[in-house]
């Protein structure tokens, strides 16, 4: 049976996550990464999750999904910036929704009021990334009326490479 937004909303509670989720978080993160076929490449850790989001310079924000007092999922996002807007935007770095409660609306009700939050905040944006395998995750956006950035190729330094660029070495390489 179809359920409406108001309903789904009934029979889930979203609430910011505290400094007592970090466990819960990491759990996620590493479920996320099992799915994503990356499990190895989570470095995360409790005490990592909880100055990185909590933390006194904390610019990332975290939200918990709960059905009857158990966690179902969480998401992580961030403000970045359109300088063609002029404005914030706000990026959701990760959506993840135990495989327990897919299906039941809560991934569509955290997209749901991290627009809100956009609405609310004055963002010009809301965007986030999928893989270009994940069919479920894709019908979901489609459905509330996302659409891909095709023309954008997403770009990233990391681990070796990030560190050797960062001291001037890989320009020294190619001289």
């Amino acid at each position: 049976m179809f359920k409406t937004p108001q309903e789904i909303a009934m029979t889930f509670v979203l609430r910011p996550a505290t400094p007592a989720d970090a466990a819960t978080i990491l759990r996620f993160i590493r479920e996320l990464a099992a799915y994503e076929r990356a499990e190895n490449e989570v470095e995360a850790t409790e005490e990592t999750i909880r100055q990185s989001i909590f933390g006194k310079d904390a610019v990332t924000h975290a939200l918990i999904c709960e059905k009857d007092g158990k966690a179902a999922g969480f998401a992580v996002w961030f403000y970045n910036y359109s300088t063609w807007q002029g404005r914030n935007g706000l990026y959701l770095e990760d959506l993840y929704v135990t495989p327990e409660f897919r299906g039941s609306g809560a991934g569509k009700l955290i997209l749901r009021r991290l627009a809100e939050i956009a609405v609310e905040k004055g963002c010009g944006r809301f965007e986030w990334s999928v893989l270009d395998w994940n069919e479920p995750a894709i019908r979901v956006y489609k459905s509330i009326g996302a659409e891909p950035q095709d023309e954008w190729i997403r770009y990233r330094l990391a681990g070796q490479a990030l560190l050797d660029f960062a001291s001037g070495k890989t320009e020294a390489a190619l001289a």
